[in-house]
Protein backbone atom coordinates (compact mmCIF):
# COMPACT_ATOMS: atom_id res chain seq x y z
CA UNK A 1 0.00 0.00 0.00
CA UNK A 2 1.29 3.57 -0.43
CA UNK A 3 -0.95 5.36 0.17
CA UNK A 4 0.53 7.86 2.96
CA UNK A 5 -2.96 7.62 5.18
CA UNK A 6 -3.33 3.94 5.19
CA UNK A 7 -4.56 2.33 8.16
CA UNK A 8 -4.13 -0.85 9.40
CA UNK A 9 -6.81 -2.56 11.03
CA UNK A 10 -5.88 -5.63 13.27
CA UNK A 11 -1.97 -7.11 13.77
CA UNK A 12 -3.39 -10.16 12.71
CA UNK A 13 -5.26 -9.27 9.55
CA UNK A 14 -3.39 -8.25 6.36
CA UNK A 15 -3.63 -5.13 5.87
CA UNK A 16 -6.29 -3.01 3.88
CA UNK A 17 -6.96 0.28 2.17
CA UNK A 18 -10.78 1.18 2.47
CA UNK A 19 -10.72 4.21 0.47
CA UNK A 20 -8.71 6.01 -2.43
CA UNK A 21 -6.94 8.05 0.55
CA UNK A 22 -7.56 6.15 3.54
CA UNK A 23 -8.80 3.69 5.59
CA UNK A 24 -11.88 4.54 7.42
CA UNK A 25 -11.78 3.15 10.83
CA UNK A 26 -13.39 2.91 13.79
CA UNK A 27 -13.30 4.46 18.10
CA UNK A 28 -14.33 2.51 20.84
CA UNK A 29 -13.82 2.05 31.05
CA UNK A 30 -13.62 3.26 35.06
CA UNK A 31 -16.46 3.13 37.79
CA UNK A 32 -17.31 6.87 38.73
CA UNK A 33 -20.54 8.46 39.88
CA UNK A 34 -21.49 12.19 39.07
CA UNK A 35 -23.93 14.39 40.42
CA UNK A 36 -25.64 16.03 37.55
CA UNK A 37 -26.22 19.81 36.93
CA UNK A 38 -29.24 20.70 34.78
CA UNK A 39 -28.49 21.71 31.65
CA UNK A 40 -30.37 24.41 28.82
CA UNK A 41 -32.32 22.36 26.47
CA UNK A 42 -30.68 25.35 24.08
CA UNK A 43 -27.89 23.83 24.54
CA UNK A 44 -27.81 22.06 20.91
CA UNK A 45 -25.25 21.86 18.03
CA UNK A 46 -24.71 24.10 15.45
CA UNK A 47 -28.09 23.06 12.75
CA UNK A 48 -30.26 21.80 15.35
CA UNK A 49 -33.96 23.34 15.76
CA UNK A 50 -36.03 22.88 18.36
CA UNK A 51 -40.26 22.25 18.14
CA UNK A 52 -41.79 25.24 18.01
CA UNK A 53 -43.92 25.93 21.62
CA UNK A 54 -46.95 25.10 19.94
CA UNK A 55 -46.16 21.99 18.54
CA UNK A 56 -46.78 20.28 22.13
CA UNK A 57 -45.26 17.28 23.58
CA UNK A 58 -44.10 14.59 21.30
CA UNK A 59 -45.40 11.57 21.57
CA UNK A 60 -43.78 8.95 23.99
CA UNK A 61 -41.82 5.90 22.49
CA UNK A 62 -41.46 3.35 25.74
CA UNK A 63 -38.16 0.81 24.89
CA UNK A 64 -38.31 -2.17 27.75
CA UNK A 65 -34.43 -3.80 28.46
CA UNK A 66 -35.79 -7.19 29.75
CA UNK A 67 -34.73 -10.19 29.83
CA UNK A 68 -35.44 -12.95 26.96
CA UNK A 69 -34.35 -15.83 25.47
CA UNK A 70 -33.00 -16.39 21.30
CA UNK A 71 -32.31 -19.08 19.32
CA UNK A 72 -28.27 -17.64 18.10
CA UNK A 73 -27.54 -20.95 16.52
CA UNK A 74 -29.68 -22.68 14.02
CA UNK A 75 -31.86 -25.69 15.45
CA UNK A 76 -31.52 -27.59 17.36
CA UNK A 77 -29.54 -26.03 19.29
CA UNK A 78 -30.83 -24.49 22.39
CA UNK A 79 -32.10 -21.00 22.71
CA UNK A 80 -29.58 -18.55 24.71
CA UNK A 81 -31.00 -16.51 27.42
CA UNK A 82 -30.24 -12.34 26.63
CA UNK A 83 -31.07 -9.79 27.31
CA UNK A 84 -32.94 -7.47 24.55
CA UNK A 85 -35.38 -4.28 24.28
CA UNK A 86 -38.69 -4.84 23.67
CA UNK A 87 -38.27 -8.82 23.40
CA UNK A 88 -35.83 -8.81 20.50
CA UNK A 89 -32.35 -8.54 19.52
CA UNK A 90 -31.36 -6.62 17.94
CA UNK A 91 -33.84 -4.26 19.27
CA UNK A 92 -36.42 -2.40 17.01
CA UNK A 93 -35.23 0.08 14.38
CA UNK A 94 -36.38 3.56 16.36
CA UNK A 95 -36.76 6.32 13.91
CA UNK A 96 -36.94 9.83 13.66
CA UNK A 97 -36.90 13.31 12.09
CA UNK A 98 -34.70 15.34 11.61
CA UNK A 99 -34.92 18.83 13.59
CA UNK A 100 -37.89 17.25 15.39
CA UNK A 101 -37.85 15.99 18.57
CA UNK A 102 -38.77 12.29 19.40
CA UNK A 103 -39.19 11.14 22.86
CA UNK A 104 -37.87 7.88 24.27
CA UNK A 105 -38.41 6.09 27.75
CA UNK A 106 -36.03 3.64 28.51
CA UNK A 107 -37.27 1.19 31.25
CA UNK A 108 -34.74 -0.85 33.04
CA UNK A 109 -36.03 -4.55 33.47
CA UNK A 110 -32.54 -6.27 34.15
CA UNK A 111 -30.84 -6.63 36.71
CA UNK A 112 -27.27 -3.84 35.87
CA UNK A 113 -27.96 -0.32 35.48
CA UNK A 114 -28.07 1.46 32.42
CA UNK A 115 -27.89 4.16 30.26
CA UNK A 116 -28.47 4.63 26.58
CA UNK A 117 -25.63 5.76 24.41
CA UNK A 118 -27.05 7.08 20.70
CA UNK A 119 -23.39 6.64 19.09
CA UNK A 120 -23.10 9.49 16.46
CA UNK A 121 -25.87 11.77 17.45
CA UNK A 122 -24.40 15.16 17.65
CA UNK A 123 -27.59 15.98 20.50
CA UNK A 124 -27.39 17.64 23.52
CA UNK A 125 -25.17 16.45 26.57
CA UNK A 126 -27.55 15.47 29.02
CA UNK A 127 -29.23 13.14 26.37
CA UNK A 128 -25.68 11.39 24.91
CA UNK A 129 -26.81 8.38 27.43
CA UNK A 130 -23.87 7.84 29.73
CA UNK A 131 -24.57 6.63 33.07
CA UNK A 132 -22.33 8.12 35.78
CA UNK A 133 -21.01 11.10 33.65
CA UNK A 134 -24.02 12.56 31.42
CA UNK A 135 -26.87 11.49 33.29
CA UNK A 136 -27.54 8.97 36.83
CA UNK A 137 -27.32 5.58 35.89
CA UNK A 138 -31.00 3.93 35.16
CA UNK A 139 -30.94 1.51 38.46
CA UNK A 140 -32.98 -1.74 38.03
CA UNK A 141 -36.68 -1.20 37.91
CA UNK A 142 -36.29 2.42 37.19
CA UNK A 143 -36.46 4.13 33.99
CA UNK A 144 -35.46 7.01 31.96
CA UNK A 145 -37.19 9.19 29.41
CA UNK A 146 -34.25 10.88 26.81
CA UNK A 147 -35.70 13.80 24.31
CA UNK A 148 -33.61 13.66 21.01
CA UNK A 149 -33.86 16.66 18.23
CA UNK A 150 -31.29 15.18 16.02
CA UNK A 151 -29.91 17.93 13.76
CA UNK A 152 -28.58 15.58 10.94
CA UNK A 153 -29.87 12.61 8.97
CA UNK A 154 -28.32 9.00 9.16
CA UNK A 155 -27.75 5.43 10.33
CA UNK A 156 -26.98 5.75 13.87
CA UNK A 157 -26.38 2.54 16.94
CA UNK A 158 -27.71 3.06 20.60
CA UNK A 159 -26.70 0.73 22.84
CA UNK A 160 -26.11 0.83 26.78
CA UNK A 161 -23.17 2.88 28.31
CA UNK A 162 -22.02 3.07 32.02
CA UNK A 163 -18.92 3.75 33.37
CA UNK A 164 -17.17 0.92 34.55
CA UNK A 165 -20.97 -1.41 33.73
CA UNK A 166 -21.29 -1.44 29.71
CA UNK A 167 -19.89 -4.25 28.49
CA UNK A 168 -22.12 -6.92 30.16
CA UNK A 169 -25.42 -5.47 29.28
CA UNK A 170 -24.73 -4.72 25.53
CA UNK A 171 -22.63 -8.73 25.11
CA UNK A 172 -26.25 -9.93 26.64
CA UNK A 173 -27.55 -8.35 23.45
CA UNK A 174 -29.05 -4.60 24.17
CA UNK A 175 -28.32 -2.85 20.63
CA UNK A 176 -29.96 -1.47 17.86
CA UNK A 177 -30.56 1.00 14.69
CA UNK A 178 -31.84 4.52 15.08
CA UNK A 179 -32.59 6.19 11.23
CA UNK A 180 -32.82 9.93 11.08
CA UNK A 181 -34.42 9.90 7.48
CA UNK A 182 -32.63 12.09 4.98
CA UNK A 183 -35.72 15.02 3.38
CA UNK A 184 -35.17 13.67 0.03
CA UNK A 185 -33.45 10.03 0.33
CA UNK A 186 -32.38 8.26 -2.65
CA UNK A 187 -34.47 5.86 -4.46
CA UNK A 188 -33.87 2.61 -3.58
CA UNK A 189 -35.64 -0.59 -4.23
CA UNK A 190 -34.66 -2.00 -0.40
CA UNK A 191 -33.61 -0.24 2.20
CA UNK A 192 -31.82 -2.64 4.58
CA UNK A 193 -30.25 -2.31 8.00
CA UNK A 194 -27.45 -4.95 8.79
CA UNK A 195 -26.43 -4.47 12.44
CA UNK A 196 -23.56 -7.49 13.27
CA UNK A 197 -23.15 -8.53 16.63
CA UNK A 198 -20.93 -11.35 18.26
CA UNK A 199 -21.03 -13.76 21.09
CA UNK A 200 -19.07 -15.66 23.36
CA UNK A 201 -21.06 -19.05 23.83
CA UNK A 202 -20.11 -22.37 25.78
CA UNK A 203 -21.39 -25.95 24.22
CA UNK A 204 -24.36 -25.56 26.15
CA UNK A 205 -24.61 -22.19 23.96
CA UNK A 206 -24.97 -20.06 26.81
CA UNK A 207 -23.19 -17.00 27.66
CA UNK A 208 -19.91 -17.34 29.03
CA UNK A 209 -19.48 -15.95 32.27
CA UNK A 210 -18.46 -12.05 32.47
CA UNK A 211 -15.24 -10.74 34.17
CA UNK A 212 -13.82 -7.35 32.25
CA UNK A 213 -10.47 -8.04 34.19
CA UNK A 214 -10.31 -11.40 33.00
CA UNK A 215 -6.63 -11.62 31.26
CA UNK A 216 -8.13 -11.97 27.86
CA UNK A 217 -10.76 -9.99 28.05
CA UNK A 218 -8.81 -7.11 29.38
CA UNK A 219 -6.14 -6.93 26.84
CA UNK A 220 -7.91 -8.31 23.31
CA UNK A 221 -11.82 -7.20 24.94
CA UNK A 222 -14.45 -10.00 25.07
CA UNK A 223 -13.97 -11.76 21.52
CA UNK A 224 -16.98 -14.11 20.04
CA UNK A 225 -17.20 -17.30 19.22
CA UNK A 226 -20.24 -16.95 17.63
CA UNK A 227 -21.72 -13.99 15.02
CA UNK A 228 -25.33 -13.20 13.94
CA UNK A 229 -26.61 -10.69 11.80
CA UNK A 230 -29.50 -8.76 13.09
CA UNK A 231 -30.03 -11.26 15.46
CA UNK A 232 -29.76 -14.33 13.16
CA UNK A 233 -27.61 -16.91 12.23
CA UNK A 234 -25.32 -15.66 8.95
CA UNK A 235 -25.85 -15.35 6.16
CA UNK A 236 -29.22 -13.25 6.16
CA UNK A 237 -30.88 -14.59 2.60
CA UNK A 238 -32.27 -11.76 0.99
CA UNK A 239 -34.54 -12.27 -2.62
CA UNK A 240 -34.78 -8.88 -5.02
CA UNK A 241 -35.34 -8.26 -8.19
CA UNK A 242 -32.52 -8.45 -10.69
CA UNK A 243 -31.16 -4.99 -11.49
CA UNK A 244 -32.82 -3.94 -8.21
CA UNK A 245 -31.32 -0.66 -6.41
CA UNK A 246 -30.27 -1.64 -2.91
CA UNK A 247 -29.51 0.89 0.33
CA UNK A 248 -27.28 -1.55 3.07
CA UNK A 249 -26.86 0.06 6.10
CA UNK A 250 -24.00 -1.38 8.43
CA UNK A 251 -23.50 -0.78 12.02
CA UNK A 252 -20.65 -3.50 14.03
CA UNK A 253 -22.63 -3.89 17.50
CA UNK A 254 -19.74 -6.27 18.44
CA UNK A 255 -17.83 -5.48 22.18
CA UNK A 256 -14.76 -5.91 20.34
CA UNK A 257 -14.47 -7.48 17.02
CA UNK A 258 -12.16 -5.67 14.79
CA UNK A 259 -12.59 -7.14 11.16
CA UNK A 260 -13.27 -5.97 7.48
CA UNK A 261 -15.82 -6.41 5.00
CA UNK A 262 -15.76 -7.87 1.79
CA UNK A 263 -18.26 -7.32 -1.24
CA UNK A 264 -18.56 -9.70 -3.93
CA UNK A 265 -20.48 -9.90 -6.99
CA UNK A 266 -21.89 -5.97 -6.87
CA UNK A 267 -20.49 -2.61 -7.10
CA UNK A 268 -21.04 -1.03 -4.02
CA UNK A 269 -20.88 2.80 -3.63
CA UNK A 270 -20.12 4.34 0.14
CA UNK A 271 -22.89 7.45 0.42
CA UNK A 272 -22.11 7.89 4.28
CA UNK A 273 -19.86 6.85 7.24
CA UNK A 274 -20.39 7.30 10.14
CA UNK A 275 -23.71 9.21 9.44
CA UNK A 276 -22.63 11.68 7.74
CA UNK A 277 -22.88 12.27 3.84
CA UNK A 278 -19.91 11.38 1.80
CA UNK A 279 -18.97 12.27 -1.93
CA UNK A 280 -19.20 8.55 -3.16
CA UNK A 281 -16.61 6.33 -3.55
CA UNK A 282 -15.94 2.25 -3.81
CA UNK A 283 -14.40 0.47 -1.60
CA UNK A 284 -10.97 0.06 -2.91
CA UNK A 285 -10.78 -3.96 -3.69
CA UNK A 286 -14.14 -4.41 -2.62
CA UNK A 287 -12.81 -4.27 0.95
CA UNK A 288 -13.52 -2.34 3.89
CA UNK A 289 -12.84 -2.24 8.05
CA UNK A 290 -15.55 -2.60 10.31
CA UNK A 291 -14.03 -1.60 14.43
CA UNK A 292 -17.21 -1.63 16.97
CA UNK A 293 -19.16 1.42 16.59
CA UNK A 294 -18.26 1.97 12.50
CA UNK A 295 -21.45 2.47 10.68
CA UNK A 296 -21.42 2.64 6.69
CA UNK A 297 -24.27 3.46 3.97
CA UNK A 298 -23.79 1.95 0.87
CA UNK A 299 -25.50 1.58 -2.58
CA UNK A 300 -25.49 -0.96 -5.20
CA UNK A 301 -27.78 -2.16 -8.23
CA UNK A 302 -28.37 -5.86 -8.13
CA UNK A 303 -26.81 -7.66 -11.33
CA UNK A 304 -29.48 -8.21 -13.69
CA UNK A 305 -29.61 -11.81 -14.25
CA UNK A 306 -31.55 -14.14 -12.74
CA UNK A 307 -30.21 -16.28 -10.50
CA UNK A 308 -27.48 -13.98 -9.98
CA UNK A 309 -26.16 -13.44 -6.23
CA UNK A 310 -24.37 -10.70 -4.15
CA UNK A 311 -22.42 -11.23 -0.84
CA UNK A 312 -21.62 -9.53 1.86
CA UNK A 313 -18.88 -11.05 3.89
CA UNK A 314 -16.67 -10.46 7.14
CA UNK A 315 -12.88 -11.64 6.99
CA UNK A 316 -12.70 -13.53 10.18
CA UNK A 317 -10.74 -16.77 9.63
CA UNK A 318 -11.82 -18.41 6.24
CA UNK A 319 -14.28 -15.53 5.74
CA UNK A 320 -17.81 -15.71 7.25
CA UNK A 321 -20.98 -14.69 5.00
CA UNK A 322 -22.68 -12.07 6.30
CA UNK A 323 -25.69 -10.83 4.16
CA UNK A 324 -26.50 -12.98 0.29
CA UNK A 325 -28.40 -11.36 -2.25
CA UNK A 326 -30.81 -13.37 -4.99
CA UNK A 327 -31.55 -11.99 -7.98
CA UNK A 328 -35.66 -13.22 -8.19
CA UNK A 329 -38.49 -12.48 -10.41
CA UNK A 330 -38.66 -9.16 -12.70
CA UNK A 331 -35.83 -7.57 -14.24
CA UNK A 332 -35.54 -3.68 -13.07
CA UNK A 333 -34.14 -1.06 -15.01
CA UNK A 334 -32.44 1.82 -13.26
CA UNK A 335 -33.37 5.20 -14.92
CA UNK A 336 -30.56 7.06 -13.28
CA UNK A 337 -26.42 6.73 -12.02
CA UNK A 338 -26.22 6.00 -8.19
CA UNK A 339 -26.86 10.10 -6.83
CA UNK A 340 -24.57 11.48 -3.46
CA UNK A 341 -26.48 12.30 -0.38
CA UNK A 342 -26.50 16.05 0.00
CA UNK A 343 -23.38 17.35 1.98
CA UNK A 344 -24.72 18.43 5.67
CA UNK A 345 -24.49 22.34 5.56
CA UNK A 346 -24.86 22.02 9.56
CA UNK A 347 -20.78 20.97 9.42
CA UNK A 348 -18.11 23.36 8.57
CA UNK A 349 -16.30 23.16 5.19
CA UNK A 350 -13.06 23.83 7.11
CA UNK A 351 -11.09 24.08 10.05
CA UNK A 352 -8.71 26.58 10.47
CA UNK A 353 -5.94 24.01 11.75
CA UNK A 354 -3.75 27.58 12.81
CA UNK A 355 -6.63 28.69 15.44
CA UNK A 356 -7.12 25.55 16.91
CA UNK A 357 -6.93 24.32 20.28
CA UNK A 358 -4.12 21.73 20.91
CA UNK A 359 -4.46 18.50 22.72
CA UNK A 360 -2.73 15.03 23.26
CA UNK A 361 -3.56 11.54 23.91
CA UNK A 362 -1.43 9.06 24.42
CA UNK A 363 -2.58 5.51 24.95
CA UNK A 364 -0.39 3.04 26.98
CA UNK A 365 -0.82 -0.12 28.62
CA UNK A 366 -2.01 -3.74 27.24
CA UNK A 367 -0.74 -7.28 26.34
CA UNK A 368 1.34 -7.59 23.69
CA UNK A 369 0.62 -10.07 20.94
CA UNK A 370 3.07 -13.45 21.12
CA UNK A 371 3.15 -16.19 18.34
CA UNK A 372 -0.16 -18.48 17.37
CA UNK A 373 -2.54 -15.53 18.09
CA UNK A 374 -2.11 -15.82 21.97
CA UNK A 375 -1.21 -12.88 24.14
CA UNK A 376 2.09 -12.41 26.02
CA UNK A 377 -0.02 -11.81 29.36
CA UNK A 378 3.41 -11.28 31.62
CA UNK A 379 3.03 -8.16 33.54
CA UNK A 380 -0.64 -7.48 32.46
CA UNK A 381 -1.63 -5.12 35.26
CA UNK A 382 -5.61 -6.34 35.53
CA UNK A 383 -6.74 -3.64 37.92
CA UNK A 384 -5.33 -0.88 35.59
CA UNK A 385 -4.28 -2.29 31.97
CA UNK A 386 -4.90 0.32 29.94
CA UNK A 387 -4.01 4.08 30.79
CA UNK A 388 -4.43 7.20 28.80
CA UNK A 389 -2.23 10.28 29.78
CA UNK A 390 -0.78 7.92 32.77
CA UNK A 391 -4.49 7.52 33.96
CA UNK A 392 -7.52 6.62 33.75
CA UNK A 393 -11.15 8.44 32.97
CA UNK A 394 -12.64 10.24 35.92
CA UNK A 395 -15.93 12.03 35.58
CA UNK A 396 -15.19 14.51 38.21
CA UNK A 397 -11.36 14.71 37.37
CA UNK A 398 -10.02 17.69 34.98
CA UNK A 399 -10.94 17.74 31.73
CA UNK A 400 -8.98 17.16 28.90
CA UNK A 401 -9.26 20.42 27.59
CA UNK A 402 -11.82 23.05 27.59
CA UNK A 403 -12.94 25.71 24.97
CA UNK A 404 -15.53 28.25 23.78
CA UNK A 405 -18.15 26.85 21.73
CA UNK A 406 -17.37 27.65 17.67
CA UNK A 407 -13.16 26.71 18.58
CA UNK A 408 -11.24 24.80 16.26
CA UNK A 409 -9.92 21.93 18.18
CA UNK A 410 -7.24 19.65 16.75
CA UNK A 411 -6.07 16.20 19.36
CA UNK A 412 -2.89 14.25 18.87
CA UNK A 413 -3.69 10.56 19.53
CA UNK A 414 -0.52 8.38 20.35
CA UNK A 415 -1.51 4.25 20.49
CA UNK A 416 1.49 2.98 22.19
CA UNK A 417 0.41 0.16 22.50
CA UNK A 418 0.07 -3.28 20.57
CA UNK A 419 -3.10 -3.18 19.46
CA UNK A 420 -4.88 -1.27 17.34
CA UNK A 421 -7.78 1.63 19.34
CA UNK A 422 -10.76 2.44 18.25
CA UNK A 423 -11.69 5.77 20.04
CA UNK A 424 -15.43 7.70 19.64
CA UNK A 425 -15.81 11.34 19.83
CA UNK A 426 -18.82 12.17 21.15
CA UNK A 427 -21.53 14.63 20.50
CA UNK A 428 -19.42 15.47 17.67
CA UNK A 429 -18.23 14.55 14.01
CA UNK A 430 -14.41 15.76 12.89
CA UNK A 431 -11.48 15.17 9.94
CA UNK A 432 -8.96 12.69 10.01
CA UNK A 433 -5.49 14.51 8.87
CA UNK A 434 -2.96 14.14 7.01
CA UNK A 435 0.53 12.82 8.75
CA UNK A 436 1.80 16.61 7.83
CA UNK A 437 -1.17 18.62 9.18
CA UNK A 438 -1.41 20.11 5.46
CA UNK A 439 -4.75 18.66 4.72
CA UNK A 440 -7.39 16.09 5.72
CA UNK A 441 -9.36 13.65 4.22
CA UNK A 442 -12.86 14.05 2.41
CA UNK A 443 -15.11 12.40 5.04
CA UNK A 444 -16.59 13.28 8.38
CA UNK A 445 -16.08 10.36 11.71
CA UNK A 446 -17.07 10.20 14.79
CA UNK A 447 -15.24 7.12 15.37
CA UNK A 448 -11.21 6.53 14.28
CA UNK A 449 -9.15 3.78 14.66
CA UNK A 450 -5.49 4.44 15.63
CA UNK A 451 -2.99 1.51 14.71
CA UNK A 452 -1.19 0.01 16.97
CA UNK A 453 2.42 2.33 17.36
CA UNK A 454 0.95 4.70 15.50
CA UNK A 455 0.09 8.48 15.79
CA UNK A 456 -2.96 10.35 14.21
CA UNK A 457 -4.65 13.54 14.46
CA UNK A 458 -7.97 14.60 13.97
CA UNK A 459 -9.55 17.95 13.87
CA UNK A 460 -13.06 19.34 14.37
CA UNK A 461 -15.39 22.47 15.26
CA UNK A 462 -16.77 22.21 18.97
CA UNK A 463 -19.69 23.33 18.46
CA UNK A 464 -21.94 21.77 20.67
CA UNK A 465 -21.82 22.85 24.32
CA UNK A 466 -21.69 21.00 27.31
CA UNK A 467 -19.33 17.76 28.81
CA UNK A 468 -18.35 15.02 26.30
CA UNK A 469 -16.13 12.17 26.13
CA UNK A 470 -13.87 10.74 24.25
CA UNK A 471 -14.30 6.89 24.37
CA UNK A 472 -12.59 3.21 23.32
CA UNK A 473 -15.23 1.61 22.00
CA UNK A 474 -14.24 -1.83 22.39
CA UNK A 475 -16.23 -1.60 26.13
CA UNK A 476 -14.17 -3.67 28.13
CA UNK A 477 -11.53 -1.40 27.61
CA UNK A 478 -13.86 1.57 28.10
CA UNK A 479 -15.28 -0.57 31.55
CA UNK A 480 -11.33 -0.39 32.62
CA UNK A 481 -10.93 3.80 32.36
CA UNK A 482 -10.23 4.06 28.54
CA UNK A 483 -11.79 7.72 28.12
CA UNK A 484 -11.31 10.74 29.42
CA UNK A 485 -13.53 13.94 28.51
CA UNK A 486 -13.46 17.30 27.00
CA UNK A 487 -15.87 20.97 27.78
CA UNK A 488 -17.35 23.28 25.21
CA UNK A 489 -18.51 26.19 27.36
Amino acid sequence: MTDRTTIRPVSTLPPVQPTRRAALAGFGASAAALVLAERSAAQQPAGATAPPPSAGKPALRTLTAIPAKTRLRPAPAPETEIWAFDGATPGPILRAKQGETTRFLLENKTARPLALHWHGLRGRSEMDGVGGFSQPPIAPGASFEYALTPPDSGSYLYRPLVLGGSSEPAERGLSGFLIVEEESPPLVDLDLPVLIDDWLLGDDQALRPFDARAAENAAAGRLGSWLTVNGKAPPQRVAVAPGARIRIRLANACNARITRLRFDGMKPFVIAVDSQPTENFEPVRGQLPFPPGTRYDLIFDMPEDAGATAMVTALIGPGVPLVRFVAEGQKKVQPAPIAMLKPNPALPAAVRLQDARRSEIVIAGGAKPAPEAKLDLDGLDLARPWTLNGGVGEANGKPLFSVKRGAPVVIGIDNKTAFPQPLHVHGHSFRLLHPLDDGWEPYFLDTVQIPEGRKLHIAFIADNPGRWLISSTVLERFDLGLWTWFEVT
